[in-house]
């Protein structure tokens, strides 16, 4: 990694897997995140002439028109545009969740690796985790074997299910309606909430064919964020009913989420939610293709672990491997080839302890694909010539 200059005190995160790898003299290929993304030439435009107003009066009009245009794509009475995917998860909770109620979810959820324990300090609820399968589906038997007695004096009451589409552990994989409605049927029959943290939304209904209507038509409220595949600078929306709308308004006022001539943010999401070419969401299909581009290369080469079946959206994760068996030596390496990755020009992710992530995204295109390929294959002949890389094969596992 590159030296810190003198006198400047490392980060708290100085040596976990956000540290920014080492400088490049020409532009890195950047595969840490969606949400590096930068404006289109459009969006900038779009955020310059933007017609103003002060939305915590309800009268920013491109606020208001981003709002309606979230609400008609998802066929949902109402929208709130909110800061961050954070921000939109946070608010809905507050919205649908009373002190002391709890919120089922699967494990690794967004809401409860990610997001600070904010539904335990803000919204004051317990959290119940639930397994899931290699394509990110709780069973459902175990959804409502997870759900409490609410006749029992000592248990939470069970007040929504909390589901990502896509489901982000699972290599990003794209859950259809037919199974969103059956995770909603659960939680109506037994008086609960569906609320979809659609943080890649798009994604899933560029994959499956769809629309987002028909993707949410089932649940209670969703959230979908404009600052990641989108590549909007900043914000996501929040849709759902006109009283959850509501309420979760007066949440993101509570959280501090008011803001004024907020429309010059508003503007590229109005760019990016157009149909066809001129918006952003069609353009999502690059983005599946490339990453499969790059996870059917690297799957061939020695030492990775990686079921390129598996590629559905826009998320390659993969595993290197050493001596059979050693995990540590695992860990070791997989910090290892990051650095030495960095120094080729690319930049990944330690997603989940040895896991390693690349995510496909606009302003990554098919060469720069080509790049990474060949960098990832020097990073590993850079990592063999000091530890021995066993050649694994994929197991079709939950990565």
């Amino acid at each position: 990694m590159a030296a810190r200059p003198a006198g400047r005190p490392a980060p708290p995160w100085a040596g976990w897997r956000y540290t920014m790898p080492v400088p490049m003299t020409e532009r890195p290929v950047d595969l840490r995140s969606d949400t590096v993304t930068q404006p289109t030439p459009e969006m900038r435009r779009a955020m310059a002439e933007a017609e103003l107003g002060d939305d915590v009066w309800g009268d920013d009009p491109t606020v208001i028109a981003l709002e309606e245009r979230a609400a008609e794509l998802t066929g949902k009475e109402g929208a709130l545009f909110v800061a961050s995917g954070t921000m939109g998860n946070l608010v809905s909770l507050m919205a649908h969740v009373p002190r002391g109620g709890e919120i089922l979810t699967h494990q690794g959820a967004h809401s409860d690796q990610h997001e600070t324990a904010n539904h335990a300090v803000v919204v004051g609820a317990s959290m119940r985790l639930v397994a899931w399968d290699p394509d990110g589906r709780m069973e459902l038997d175990a959804v409502r074997d997870a759900f409490r007695d609410p006749s029992d004096v000592h248990q939470p009451i069970t007040s929504i299910i909390v589901q990502e589409n896509t489901h982000s552990d699972s290599m990003a994989q794209p859950l259809p309606a037919s199974y969103i409605g059956e995770l909603a049927a659960i939680a109506h029959e037994r008086g609960a909430k569906l609320h979809i943290d659609g943080a890649r939304l798009f994604n899933a209904v560029v994959a499956l064919g769809t629309t987002a209507s028909e993707l949410l038509a089932d649940a209670d409220s969703a959230s979908f964020c404009l600052s990641k595949g989108l590549a909007c600078p900043v914000g996501s929306v929040v849709v759902g009913s006109r009283d959850f709308i509501w309420r979760a308004r007066r949440a993101r006022k509570l959280l501090g989420g008011g803001m004024r001539q907020v429309g010059v943010l508003a503007a590229p999401g109005l760019v990016a939610l157009r149909d066809g070419p001129g918006g952003m969401i069609q353009r999502l299909a690059e983005d599946h293709a490339n990453a499969r581009r790059l996870g059917e290369a690297i799957a061939e080469l020695p030492g990775i672990e990686l079921d390129p079946r598996r590629i559905s959206t826009n998320f390659v994760l993969f595993r290197i491997h050493g001596r059979a068996g050693e995990r540590a030596d695992d860990r070791r390496l997989t910090r290892l080839f990051l650095e030495r990755l960095a120094t080729n020009g690319v930049w990944m992710i330690e997603y989940t302890r040895d896991v390693i992530r690349a995510v496909t995204h606009y302003g990554v295109d098919v060469a720069d694909i080509d790049r990474t390929i060949a960098a990832t294959r020097a990073a590993l002949d850079d990592v063999r010539e000091m530890t021995p890389v066993a050649v694994a094969v994929a197991d079709g596992g939950a990565t």
